[in-house]
């Protein structure tokens, strides 16, 4: 499958709840861990940060198992419908987006 990577050769993975379509966090793919996704079943993403692959949930054990995967009309996002094994975030909570933000 062709994707439209950024600059980075990176692209957008937003990562839903299965059971009840809670957003559960946001993260980047390569080819590599796009590839690594699919075949595994398991979420893999790439680290911005430390510039490496990284398996979420293989140090704290909270792994998003993949249900299903699919790319937006621009094929510059990936959604990835997974079943989280624990709290997503690195905070502890379910989901990544936990802070309202005010509106004017």
């Amino acid at each position: 499958m062709e994707l439209k990577l950024d600059d980075k050769g990176l692209i957008a993975a937003i990562v839903q709840d299965v059971k009840d379509g809670t957003v559960l966090m946001l993260g980047y793919m390569n080819p590599e861990s796009f590839k690594l996704t699919q075949e595994t079943g398991s979420v893999w993403f790439y680290s911005r940060s430390r510039q490496e692959l990284w398996n979420k949930g293989a140090t704290s054990g909270n792994k998003l198992i993949v249900k299903e995967m699919y790319i937006d009309c621009d094929k510059d996002a990936v959604l990835v419908k997974a079943e989280p094994m624990g709290p997503t975030c690195h905070t502890g909570n379910r989901s990544c987006f936990f802070t309202p933000v005010e509106l004017k």
